[in-house]
């Protein structure tokens, strides 16, 4: 087991989750609400991810990523070191490719709320900060769960864009789904196969709960 990859990659998956779930929540939020002209673009723009080969949306943040492009230059300029081929860059990156797991279950979510219930909240007092926390959230936990849930564990698997941004450093961008792919490359087939099946339990232990938590609400008497 390659122990320094594998906590990059809990680290990696933990910052990616603490950041894009409450950025995630307001954008559902936001577009399971509202109505505007753009919300069909604006629906794709987040679902492109899912569907984009991962070398391409790598390639295309690389390049983002680069001293010669303006995100890339202006960070170096600030921190006197590359975005690109860092820890940093590569966190950037996980929060980009990670966006439909995180916005698509929360948006589902809050559609799948009556609209009269906000407004009753509203009626009754609740300022909308407070309708949210107590009714809107609450009532939301599920699709909550559930984005937080394939976040990490997205996060975790992910091979691709994590290498073309990040590359290989060890004990900076190494993670485990990389360390398995140095094993195969090795003819290591032992501690690829324990990694492999490390990734393997746990992906399927999270769907796993979150298939049973939403069957056990569905369940709950209305």
């Amino acid at each position: 087991m390659d122990w320094p990859a594998l906590a990059i990659s809990l680290k990696l998956a933990f910052w990616t989750t603490i950041l894009l779930i409450p950025l995630g929540m307001v954008i559902a939020r936001a577009i399971a609400w509202r109505r505007f002209a753009a919300k069909g673009f604006v629906e794709a723009l987040i679902a492109l991810p899912l569907v984009l080969p991962p070398t391409v949306l790598g390639y295309y943040l690389l390049t983002l990523f680069s001293k010669h492009a303006a995100l890339g230059s202006a960070y170096q300029s600030l921190f006197n070191a590359p975005l690109a081929f860092s820890f940093e860059g590569l966190l950037l990156a996980s929060l980009i490719f990670n966006v439909p797991f995180a916005i698509q279950p929360m948006q589902r979510a809050f559609e799948a709320m009556p609209r009269d219930v906000r407004e009753a909240a509203w009626c009754s007092g609740l300022s909308h900060w407070r309708t949210f926390l107590r009714i809107e959230l609450p009532l939301a936990w599920t699709g909550v769960l559930t984005a937080t849930i394939l976040t990490f564990a997205h996060t975790l698997g992910e091979f691709g864009v994590v290498l073309m941004v990040g590359g290989n450093i060890p004990g900076e961008t190494k993670t485990i789904a990389i360390a398995i792919y140095d094993r195969v490359q090795a003819f290591d087939d032992q501690q690829a196969a324990t990694m492999s099946a490390l990734l393997l339990t746990f992906s399927f232990v999270a769907i796993g709960f979150i298939y049973f938590i939403n069957d056990r609400f569905k369940q709950r008497p209305q």
